[in-house]
């Protein structure tokens, strides 16, 4: 039976518990993380006083595989634990020289590898043996679908509550960039006024400094319920607005959101959870404008539609394209929708 991978909220219950492993190794395309768990340990394994002797924090470009297992081979001084965090390390070569290392770790070393924008070959000797001693830990990039069960979580594990429009619409306007998400998030809970724990889209309008009126998540309202009105003031606003409204994210997010309409036409209990299920979304919710989508559009029309947004995304880059304004893009493409 295949081991169960450990999870970021796993690591972090071992470490709260102070069950210690003589290797992380922290890998992946999200860098949030990585930095959340070499953060906790550096912040948390040693007091102020042991971090002085104890605490050696260097960076792939400054160092080699021999300096960091000479580091990481030192005994702690007046401490139980020494910790050795190495930032930047997709850039080392000769990682596999580690396994000299690994034949038998310091048990009373803490060595966190940070090895972001990628990963290690999982075939390769070097993952196995980390695994054998300590953590080999990947940090998946999290798919749009899942961004506002995160946005919820994040706050409620911080006693917030979001309204589900403000919270779709910073998922829209961030995307999947988690560092930043969360510096908007920590933003909009200092902002809170006092005594307030629910975050408003009025309150995401005067802090982020998206309109609560005109953004990607009303325009695909507008489109959901056929209000042609709507969606051309919506996309008016967006040509006056460019810097804060560009077209290749609004294409972006029709895309994913009509993609998964047909796959919503798939999902054999067509109920909120059913297609919530089907979609893999982690709050029923969510799925609501899906279910209202398919009593406006056939399936048919659902594939052309697909079709005609990847036709505007490319007349967006330039393909076939030498007069058209990205509103006049957008403004053909709901029109396409529409009608």
């Amino acid at each position: 039976m295949a081991k169960q991978e450990l999870t970021c909220d796993d690591i972090l219950k071992e470490l709260g518990a102070k069950q210690y492993r003589p290797v992380y190794y922290l890998m992946g395309e999200e860098s949030y993380y990585i930095d959340l768990i070499a953060d906790y340990i550096t912040n948390n394994v040693l007091n102020e006083t042991e971090k002085e002797f104890n605490l050696t924090v260097v960076y792939g470009a400054d160092v080699d595989v021999a300096t960091v297992i000479n580091a990481a081979k030192r005994y702690p001084m007046m401490s139980e634990h020494q910790v050795v965090v190495v930032k930047e390390a997709q850039v080392i070569r000769n990682m596999e020289e580690l396994s000299y290392y690994l034949q038998k770790p310091l048990l009373s070393t803490i060595l966190v590898i940070c090895h972001k924008h990628g990963t290690l070959d999982r075939r390769k000797k070097l993952a196995a043996e980390i695994e054998k001693v300590g953590v080999l830990f990947e940090s998946k990039k999290i798919k749009e679908a899942q961004l506002p069960a995160f946005i919820s979580s994040y706050m409620k594990r911080k006693g917030v509550d979001m309204e589900p429009k403000a919270t779709a619409m910073l998922a829209d306007f961030v995307g999947s960039d988690l560092s930043r998400l969360t510096g908007e998030l920590e933003k909009l809970i200092i902002t809170l006024p006092a005594g307030q724990r629910r975050v408003t889209p009025e309150q995401i309008e005067k802090n982020i400094g998206i309109s609560k009126d005109y953004n990607n998540f009303e325009l695909r309202s507008a489109l959901v319920e056929k209000d042609i009105l709507k969606a051309n003031k919506i996309i008016k606003y967006f040509e006056e607005n460019p810097k804060t409204n560009p077209i290749q994210i609004t294409l972006s997010l029709l895309f994913n959101f009509y993609s998964n309409l047909m796959l919503a036409y798939y999902a054999p209990d067509k109920s909120e959870q059913g297609v919530a299920n089907m979609l893999g979304l982690k709050t029923t919710w969510q799925a609501k404008d899906y279910i209202a989508a398919m009593r406006k559009y056939t399936g048919v029309k659902t594939m052309q539609i697909v079709g005609e947004i990847r036709y505007a995304d490319a007349k967006s880059k330039g393909v076939k394209n030498s007069s058209m304004t990205d509103g006049d893009i957008l403004r053909e493409l709901v029109f396409n929708i529409l009608h």
